[in-house]
């Protein structure tokens, strides 16, 4: 288990679940987010809690070899991911083979605060989501 959070504790994605029935089963490779939406929760709760495997598991395969996992380290060191919001989706479901999925994330960091406003492309292969890429803007916090 990741944290010794318990069932009381609120998942960092926003669900308003707890998260011990929210994105911890995924993280944990329990089960596999059904949808992009929730792949795409699962992997901002990773990045709010420092699961770097997972992260680097759920991203594309062919995608795999640009991932830095040192810099991932250092960014989840210094930031703090304080809310999620989802705008759109289009597709994405069980039934799908992709997906888009468009949020925004806020996060802090030493020196500000920012939103990444990000619309997301998701593809699924055999039951299993994967994040592929995406247009990704930061911008400072209104």
């Amino acid at each position: 288990m990741l944290t010794s959070q318990t069932t009381e504790h609120r998942c960092p994605c926003g669900s308003g679940k707890p998260f011990a029935f929210c994105c911890e089963p995924y993280i944990e490779g329990q089960k596999l987010a059904p949808t992009a939406e929730q792949l795409m929760r699962s992997r901002y709760t990773a990045f709010a809690l420092g699961a770097i495997d997972y992260l680097i598991e759920t991203t594309a395969p062919e995608k795999r070899e640009l991932i830095d996992r040192a810099i991932i380290a250092e960014q989840i060191q210094f930031t703090t991911w304080t809310g999620l919001t989802i705008l759109d989706k289009e597709a994405g479901h069980k039934e799908d083979s992709q997906g888009i999925i468009e949020f925004e994330a806020a996060f802090e960091t030493e020196e500000e605060q920012c939103v990444l406003h990000e619309r997301s492309n998701f593809y699924a292969k055999n039951g299993q989501w994967f994040y592929l890429d995406g247009e990704v803007e930061v911008r400072p916090a209104a």
